[in-house]
């Protein structure tokens, strides 16, 4: 099994025309994702690598079916996006784009209740289920299926994370860029919780970083509810107080959010946390062996 997406997924591009659009949808289709549409209005008509285009969503959805939408639009578009991608009934939206205003965000973050749509991001690599479904922008090659479920604040740790824990031996059942935004969609709780209830995850990485509460919350929830085991890394530990650190929620403000404060809740919740991405694939592993011999 897997979490939010697998190989019945049908994803559907909004910006498919330009140039990263396009990129990542080739690379989406050459590791055996069922990318059945694209969007970009005044281009209704024309393919891109084999994926019909259509004018608006709502097209798109009337003549093929899509379940997911990946969106590439820039971000003084992207909220149009995202509400039309919700009105025209997807279900999960992962959105890409970086730079979203966070009003804009807050408003699409208060529709899509309405229309029981879930999101992915922004400013995130989107998601991936190896060898059934890439739905953003991670590359597929470095991942492999298996039992470790990844969920991940940062798209560059999360490559790392997923390399350290291949090279170990160990697969991955779903692995979430969840974004670093500060106004997002699904965060570290929700994927737990699926995670949880996946049969094939035996064991889940969290990564971090500094910024936000995100950590620490999740740390109780894995306290109260969690049966598998986590292990989680927290980057950010050199980050100077009162500067962002790429992410647009990853700022220290005095003595919240810091990399630290963030360990140490995890610790306090029994949730060891790795020094490395080595490490931490190291001590993945050796949870989920302890989990299958007891």
């Amino acid at each position: 099994m897997s979490i939010l997406i697998d190989n019945a997924s049908r994803v559907l591009v909004q910006g498919i025309t330009g140039r990263e659009g396009g990129f990542h949808a080739g690379r989406m289709l050459a590791s055996g994702t069922n990318v059945v549409a694209g969007v970009t209005p005044g281009h209704s008509g024309e393919t891109v690598q084999g994926v019909p285009v259509f004018d608006s969503v709502h097209e798109a959805v009337a003549h093929i079916r899509a379940d997911v939408a990946l969106i590439f639009v820039p971000a003084p578009r992207a909220r149009d996006a995202l509400f039309e991608a919700a009105d025209a009934g997807i279900k999960l939206i992962v959105c890409i784009t970086e730079g979203i205003p966070v009003r804009d965000m807050a408003e699409v973050m208060a529709h899509l209740p309405r229309r029981e749509a879930r999101l992915i991001g922004p400013n995130c690599p989107g998601l991936i289920t190896p060898a059934r479904c890439s739905a953003g922008i991670m590359p597929s090659e470095i991942f492999m299926p298996g039992a470790a479920g990844v969920v991940s604040r940062s798209g560059t740790l999360t490559y790392e994370v997923v390399h350290e824990l291949t090279q170990a031996g160990i697969g991955q059942s779903t692995a979430v860029g969840m974004g670093g935004d500060a106004v997002h969609g699904i965060g570290f709780i929700e994927c737990l919780e699926l995670f949880e209830a996946d049969r094939e995850t035996e064991g889940i990485a969290l990564i971090g970083e500094i910024g936000g509460d995100d950590e620490e919350r999740a740390a109780q929830f894995i306290r109260d509810h969690m049966t598998k085991p986590v292990v989680a890394y927290v980057a950010g530990h050199s980050a100077p107080p009162g500067r962002r650190m790429g992410h647009a929620g990853a700022i220290v403000e005095g003595t919240s959010g810091t990399a630290a404060t963030k360990q140490a809740a995890l610790e306090a919740a029994g949730i060891p946390v790795a020094a490395s991405p080595s490490e931490l694939a190291r001590l993945l592993g050796e949870a989920i062996k302890r989990r299958r011999t007891t």
